[in-house]
């Protein structure tokens, strides 16, 4: 089986991180696959050994350019699968394909699905997203979403993300205290992120002014970078913070600081599944999350960690107090979920399963051109 996989994102994100390990893990077991990314990109960089690259990104959802230079692409190598990894590269391969050259039968498009945002109505949205013979839907709450925006539920299915166990298990553990320079014995919560809305920084913050009120020990270490860290820097001033709560910025040791943490805490409204939740939880540490999108797949509340409302931020700081104040539950809820991740999210998991929707779709599409040209059958 062949694949030709786009993403056009410029930098690193969780998403990123999934096209990545997809790829290099269908080439493991013995698939073909080519990856089209952006020419700048982090993901490029981090893909040039081993792969079959193709620097390619739009300027725009509707850049015909690049559509026309990915259809040549796509008839030069014939792919049996085209799947996109992101809305633009959607865009591009639903333009692609749709101009021909590939074929009397052309490669199948799946398309991943990794936010919990609903589908834009406008008239080119709904046009491109007909073109995609299967979603592959990160949770089954984008998949749900996704039906309820009209998608086919034969169009659907579920593949949950997952995670390199040996990768987490070798990266070397960070003494956070002396990397962030905290009170020897503080106990810290972590939170790795993007500083965007959707994910819920704002409130973390909120809750940990109530905790500590109540534990003036704690600190708060907010990894990631984004377009709220001023807004949020601002809300730390606020609340009298900046010896409470660090925002260090991005980091290239994130699993290695995981490891220093006594509690994660993932604050989203919204989550498509949450891959930094399935790292902690690699990591055996227990969690605080939010009940929405995908993360109640992944934390079984009372197991593996705690689930509040979103945007609950009273909630947020009391199952965090909770937390703090019971180091056997951490740690039994730490070894659940290390167990759980290694039993429904590795990374072979996700593998195998994106491979299985490759098959049937390649099978439907091969009875589809036998019906139409019996010649070929």
């Amino acid at each position: 089986m062949f694949s030709l996989h786009i993403d056009t994102a410029r930098t690193w994100r969780g998403g990123q991180n999934q096209v990545l390990l997809t790829v290099n893990g269908l080439r493991e077991i013995g698939h073909r696959a080519a990856l089209v990314a952006h020419p700048d990109g982090e993901l490029r960089r981090r893909a040039a050994e081993g792969l079959e690259l193709i620097p390619l990104a739009p300027r725009t959802e509707m850049d015909l350019s690049a559509a026309w230079r990915l259809a040549r692409v796509v008839k030069r190598l014939q792919p049996a699968v085209v799947h996109a990894h992101d809305a633009h590269g959607v865009a591009m391969a639903s333009l692609a394909l749709s101009l021909g050259g590939t074929g009397t039968q052309g490669p199948a498009l799946v398309a991943s699905r990794r936010v919990d945002f609903h589908l834009r109505q406008n008239s080119f949205s709904r046009w491109k997203h007909r073109q995609v013979d299967c979603f592959i839907c990160a949770s089954e709450a984008i998949r749900q979403m996704l039906v309820a925006d009209g998608v086919p539920p034969d169009r659907t299915v579920t593949v949950h993300e997952g995670i390199d166990l040996d990768h987490v298990r070798s990266a070397p553990a960070v003494n956070v205290h002396e990397a962030f320079w905290l009170p020897h014995r503080a106990p810290v919560v972590g939170n790795v992120a993007a500083l965007v809305p959707h994910k819920g920084q704002r409130h973390l913050i909120e809750a940990a002014h109530l905790v500590i009120q109540q534990m003036p020990d704690v600190r708060f270490l907010i990894l990631g970078e984004g377009e709220l860290r001023d807004s949020l820097e601002r809300l730390v001033r606020e609340h009298h913070l900046e010896k409470h709560v660090f925002l260090p910025g991005f980091r290239t040791d994130v699993l290695g600081c995981m490891k220093g943490f006594d509690l994660f805490v993932m604050s989203s409204v919204t989550e498509g599944l949450g891959t930094a939740l399935l790292d902690a939880m690699a990591c055996g540490k227990a969690i605080v999350g939010t009940r929405t999108g995908g993360i109640p797949e992944v934390v079984e509340d009372g197991e593996t960690g705690r689930l509040v409302p979103p945007r609950d931020h009273a909630a947020m700081a009391q199952a965090i107090l909770n937390m703090l104040a019971d180091d056997e539950q951490r740690r039994r809820m730490g070894e659940a979920g290390l167990a759980r991740v290694q039993a429904r999210f590795t990374v072979e998991r996700m593998v195998a399963e994106t491979a299985a929707v490759y098959g049937r779709l390649a099978g439907r599409h091969h009875a589809e051109d036998t019906a139409h040209h019996p010649a070929r059958g």
